[in-house]
């Protein structure tokens, strides 16, 4: 029962993702070209509401659909860390059109072609659990 939730929930979300236009390419090269607010603010609204709901969760101890308390942990700022993550990652988006989420949203809207991006991811995924071992984290 609880998983169906989790199902829902991604549904509701991958609506959201395609009406908004968040999984359209034309957007995403828009916002790499400074040519629209669009995915800005987009991405401003999830950020405020993740900022508003890490609060509500610390603030009010909300637990987890398994009856868990969530815990948040501090993690090392390591700097570098975060600006090659952030530069691989941000260079996928651009070649790839999609981050992780919106390359689901395309194939359920039928889009083929991303499924050469997302074996591409997995296979990135699978190389990256190869050599996790040996990258500085």
């Amino acid at each position: 029962m609880k998983t169906s939730i989790y199902l829902v929930i991604g549904v509701i979300f991958g609506i959201t993702m395609f009406k908004s236009e968040a999984a359209s390419w034309f957007r995403i090269y828009e916002m790499f070209q400074f040519q629209s607010f669009h995915m800005y603010g987009i991405i401003g609204v999830a950020l405020g509401l993740g900022l508003l709901m890490t609060y509500v969760i610390k603030r009010f101890n909300v637990k987890s659909f398994y009856g868990k308390t969530l815990q948040f942990e501090a993690k090392d700022s390591g700097f570098k860390r975060y600006l090659i993550g952030g530069t691989l990652f941000g260079l996928g988006w651009a070649l790839a059109g999609a981050c992780p989420g919106p390359m689901y949203v395309l194939l359920g809207a039928k889009y083929w072609p991303i499924l050469v991006v997302i074996a591409s991811a997995i296979l990135g995924t699978y190389v990256y659990g190869l050599l996790k071992d040996k990258l500085p984290h």
